[in-house]
This record gives structure tokens, sequence and C-alpha cells, in this order.
């Protein structure tokens, strides 16, 4: 490891107070629910990695890595790929966004485990460390991914930039520190690096470059990560110095936030999984479908349709009239429709033809307004429907609320990776690869776990 030169020590600032608090991540200071809350992250992470391994962005980024090739030091999840770390990072981060089916967190505003993963489990392959050392890698970038979020919300993300491909970069940045064994000066450098890459736009969203931004934070972070390792040198203060990244790319900065502590004390008990294969501002409108086809029993007598969402939702998730899979699950009228005509919006091929090419699916869609309405949270929302008959039925749902009953989370999410992985790899060896992650905190090497993934 290559020791940074001296230089002026500067007051810490939320840059290196992000360092600081990844750096002091130990596996046995962990809580027990955090520790079930990662190991839960990495099974869905690694669950719809593999069920994407397919997807044509993933072939195109696969495709591109082979040719340019290299040692092989880690796994491509559902390929029998090995590549070097920063390649294996870039494809495996893409794949696991490849079906927008992986959690997220709303204090950053994007997607945590699938920028985070695939950069520290590359480390922690090719260095073969153990699985409390991954987990606590997991969990340093994952905190650092909301602390960070937290400095420049709400504007960050709704000035238009994809907190996934930012403040992502940072949080593997961070993650692989952790897992590279790097200082505290060291770690705030990666970090300072990450910064000056971290790049996605949400004006992407509903295309192939949605799933790169995630692949491109987590590729990003950890060769930050690697540079700072071998000496470059960036700012102590990347985070909020003038022209930095929360006065570049922020309206406001809040840069007490990175010590605040969460209404549950910990940010990872704030995560969201999803279960349904869309954008995660869908989700409560499609709950609300689900009430509503329950509530009005024969969908051919319904004239109209009002959704009430947030007005953030304008942004992200409002395609109005979709034709292929990707913008399928960025349309909010969509994906009501989908859900009122009972077709399974938890089926990643639901959204192409099953769902595009339905007629009942059509004409829904078409009946529904979306209305905007300041207050409403990004995945809040109220469904209005209005019959032939002169009925009125109305149903809400808020999917901002993490589960409390971690238990049937677990078993959720065990349903959720089997039907996904079985298809892919069989049912023995979804079995070993599902059995190895709920057991990470006994696994000495974490790169038996990563060739288990690899498809033979």
């Amino acid at each position: 490891m290559v020791a940074l030169a001296s230089r002026a020590v500067q007051p810490a600032g939320t840059t290196m107070r992000a360092a600081e608090l990844a750096c002091d991540t130990r596996f046995t200071d962990l809580p027990d629910d955090a520790v079930e809350l990662v190991r839960q992250c990495i099974l869905d992470t690694i669950g719809v990695t593999i069920a994407g391994a397919d997807e044509p962005v993933v072939r195109a980024v696969l495709a591109d890595a082979r040719e340019q090739g290299g040692r092989a030091e880690a796994s491509i999840l559902g390929h029998p790929d090995r590549l070097p770390l920063r390649a294996a990072a870039l494809v495996n981060g893409t794949t696991g966004h490849a079906l927008d089916y992986d959690d997220c967190n709303l204090n950053m505003n994007g997607h945590v485990s699938v920028v985070v993963l695939p950069a520290v489990m590359a480390v922690a392959e090719r260095d073969r460390l153990s699985g409390p050392e991954l987990i606590a890698s997991f969990f340093a970038g994952y905190e650092t991914a909301c602390r960070v979020g937290q400095t420049v919300a709400p504007g960050h993300y709704d000035r238009g930039f994809h907190a996934t491909g930012t403040i992502g970069a940072i949080a593997a940045a961070a993650g692989s520190a952790r897992a590279l064994k790097m200082d505290t000066e060291q770690t705030a450098n990666a970090i300072a690096i990450a910064v000056t890459m971290a790049a996605g736009l949400k004006g992407l969203f509903g295309t192939m470059c949605k799933p790169f931004h995630a692949g491109r934070a987590a590729e990003n972070g950890l060769y930050a990560a690697l540079l700072s390792r071998r000496g470059m040198l960036a700012k102590p203060d990347a985070i909020e110095c003038r022209q930095g990244f929360a006065d570049a790319l922020a309206p406001a900065f809040h840069p007490d936030m990175v010590d605040a502590a969460p209404a549950r004390g910990l940010y990872i008990r704030h995560n969201l999984f999803k279960y349904h294969a869309a954008c995660y501002g869908t989700h409560g409108a499609i709950e609300c479908g689900r009430l509503m086809r329950d509530l009005v029993a024969d969908p051919d007598g319904i004239v109209g349709m009002t959704l009430e969402v947030a007005v953030e939702n304008d942004k992200t998730c409002n395609i109005q009239t979709p034709h292929v899979a990707s913008e399928a699950r960025f349309s909010l009228r969509h994906c009501v429709a989908m859900a009122m005509a009972g077709i399974d919006t938890g089926s990643a091929g639901a959204y192409g033809a099953p769902s595009l090419d339905h007629p009942l699916v059509a004409r829904l869609r078409e009946l529904i307004e979306v209305k905007l309405v300041p207050g409403l949270d990004i995945a809040e929302s109220r469904l209005t429907a209005h019959t032939g008959d002169g009925g009125v039925h109305r149903v809400d749902f808020d999917a901002t609320i993490p589960e409390s009953d971690i238990a049937l989370q677990r078993r959720r999410l065990v349903d959720k990776f089997d039907a996904l992985v079985t298809p892919v790899t069989g049912a023995a060896r979804a079995a070993a690869i599902r059995d190895a992650i709920l057991a990470l905190d006994t696994l000495g090497d974490v790169s038996e776990l990563a060739h288990l993934c690899g498809r033979a």
C-alpha cells in the first residue's frame, strides 16, 4: 500500500467525516438485525443480478469487457467469465440494475446495494476475504451512501441527477476502501476521487443507460479506491469545497446531516425491497391497482380513473405510453393497468409483450389520468375509479414504509430469489447460493460464494 504524500491538515469536514465513519465499521460492532439486513440485501442483489444476466445492456457491456481482457480476478454473476476487478464491478453493477428489481433507500433517493456489492465483492473474491469482512465493507458503503445523500437532499435528485450513479460512486469508494483495509485519509481521498467521476442523469430513465449508471458507479468507486491506494491525490474536502460535489450538483447543502442518525438508528433499517420489477416510484401505485382490482370486480365497468402521485414522479416514472419493457417499468399508468388486469408485476418478463400487447392493459392505461400532488412522497399513491353506474371507488397505499418484521421479509426474499434464480441455475445450485449467502457471517472465504454465482 502506497502512503499518501504529506500535506497540510485540514479541519474534518463532510468528506473526512464520511471516511472516518466508514473506516470505523467493525463487524463485531454491528447489531444482529443489521447483519441480517445486510444478508438480505446481498441475497436480493445477487438474485436480481443472476436473473438479469442475459439482458441486452448486459450483453453489450460484457462483450466489450471480454474484448478488453485482463486478469481473471473476479466472477461475473450468471456467466462463466472471470475478469479484472473494475470490469467485474462494471458488469455486475449494470446487470444487477438491468431489471430494475433491486432494493433502494429513499434517504439516498436511489439504489444502494447494487453499486456497493459489485465493488466490495470483487475485492473480497480476489483477496479471499471472509464473510464478516464482506458484511462490514458492504455496511460501510451502504451507510455512507445515505449519509452523503442526506447532505444534498432533496435538491440533488430534484435537479436531475440519478443518485445511484452519483452518490453511488461515493458509496462504492467507501465500501471498497473498507474492503481494501485503507486508513481514514486514504478513504477520504478515495471518496474525493470518486466525487469527480460521479455521473448519471434521470433524463435517461427508461433506457439502457439507467442500469449502466449503476455499473459505472460500482466501477468508479472501486477505481477511486484503487487509485488512492496507489497514491493518487485529490482533495480532502471534495464534497464540501467550493465548486465541489455539493456546490456544483445541489442547490442546497446540509453538511451536518453526515453525522445525523436516522429515525431507526441505522440507514440500512430503512432499506426498501422490491416485489414488483419496476421503478420504486410506481410501487405505491401498483399496490393501489391491486387493491382496486379487488374492489371493482368488473374492470369493463370502469369509465375513468385518477392516480394521485408525488410531483417528483413526473420526472422519473411518468412515461405515458410505453413501447418497450424498459419504458413500461417507468410508466405509472402502465404499471397500474398491469396490476388491475391481474398481470404479475413481480415477473420481469411481464413488462414486455405480455403486458404491452394486452388489450385490457391498454384500455385501462388510457383511462388513467395522473395527477401530481404536492406533499405526497415518491412511493405514496391514491387511486380513484369511476364506474358507469355512478360508483366512485378510492384506495391509497404508502410504499415508503420498510417492513418491520424482518423474519417475514427474509421469507419473502427467499421466495423471490428462488423464483428468479432457479430457472437460470437449476434448483440445486440456486439453493447452494442462497444457503451460502444466508450463512455469510460464518463463511471463511467469499471466493467460494462468488464462484458459485458464475454460470458453469
